[in-house]
């Protein structure tokens, strides 16, 4: 019994062959990027909400499953007049051309909150998370903006003892009936987000503290499980190639130790402020393809379909992911944000 639950702690991200980690992947965090970075909170004009459902290496069995909500958004909102360059629809016109960006401006002084739920299972293990953040954004010169953020929360890390699988079809009465063993931990994450109209900067540290973690009861027990701090350095760069297509090129880089180091490419072209394609490739692990429209001024979606080049590939039938998103108190009409391209 003992060696099993090390081997669930094994697969949880501790010392992982397949380059595990203890927080969930996500495919379209770049359309979220407050799910990585909590210094992005309140970072537009208005409150922006998204949902988002992952199922991980379809067809194996208790692979991954992620689903989370998060809504951000400012304390106070700018005082900029009541209609933007984004907030109508000009026939034949790019409401996010050439003269949007020429004209854009960093942001007042303003402080930013947010709220994060997270569900994470796998298999016998399951991670609920919640979060409040707090951040707040200055600018450093006309053009570019600098924002601090913190998570704080709690994880509520579980293990369903009668999922255990021992290889046999007679599971020992006493583990199956040890129910599910909850340990409730507290977790704080930071981060810094440097931006302008051109480019973004991110660096951020989740699960921060290091805290120990164990199962037990009078039939299971664990006492040398560990969680360990992940760091994300993330990039991006907007490039015009007409006045109707940007081209937004960025990358993220992810460091857990003892693991080494990971990091995914994106690329994303997006058509005025209605639609996007992009693709992605993580590091040995496979590619994937995306894309999102911007319904109206309220509601945008997005998709994404990863396939692996791991061995996993011989058993999942890839990964889905969808993401919906809502804007809140988009009085102003824009169709797609403004700082989060």
């Amino acid at each position: 019994m003992r060696y099993f639950i090390q081997y669930i702690f094994f697969l949880l991200g501790m010392v992982a062959i397949g380059r595990a980690q203890q927080r969930p992947y996500y495919t379209q965090y770049i359309m979220n990027n407050y799910i990585i970075n909590p210094a992005v909170a309140g970072i537009e004009n208005y409150w922006d909400v998204k949902a988002s459902h992952r199922m991980q290496w379809v067809g194996l069995q208790d692979a991954p499953v992620t689903t989370y909500l998060t809504i951000h958004g400012p304390l106070k909102k700018s005082a900029y007049d009541n209609t933007t360059a984004t907030g109508f629809k000009a026939r034949g016109e790019n409401p996010r051309g050439q003269a949007y960006w020429r004209d854009y401006q960093a942001a007042d002084p303003h402080q930013g909150v947010g709220f994060t739920i997270l569900n994470d299972k796998t298999g016998p293990l399951n991670r609920f998370a919640a979060y409040g953040t707090y951040a707040y954004h200055i600018g450093l010169s006309p053009t570019t903006n600098l924002s601090a953020g913190i998570s704080v929360g709690i994880t509520n890390m579980s293990l369903d003892a009668s999922k255990l699988n021992f290889g046999t079809t007679t599971v020992d009465p006493a583990v199956a009936s040890s129910g599910t063993l909850n340990r409730l931990k507290p977790d704080i994450s930071a981060g810094l987000w440097l931006y302008s109209k051109d480019y973004f900067l991110g660096l951020s540290a989740q699960q921060i503290v290091p805290q120990n973690i164990s199962f037990s009861d009078n039939t299971v027990a664990l006492t040398n499980g560990r969680l360990i701090p992940h760091l994300f350095l993330s990039a991006g760069y907007r490039i015009p190639i007409s006045e109707d297509v940007s081209f937004l090129p960025s990358a993220l880089i992810r460091y857990i130790s003892p693991l080494p180091i990971g990091f995914d490419v994106n690329t994303k072209f997006q058509y005025q402020d209605l639609v996007w394609l992009g693709a992605s490739y993580r590091y040995q692990d496979g590619f994937a393809a995306m894309f999102g429209i911007n319904l109206s001024n309220t509601i945008n979606i997005g998709y994404s379909y990863d396939i692996q080049t791991s061995k996993l590939n011989t058993v999942s039938k890839g990964t889905h992911e969808i993401l919906i998103g809502f804007l809140l108190g988009n009085k102003y009409g824009d169709w797609c944000p403004r700082n989060m391209w």
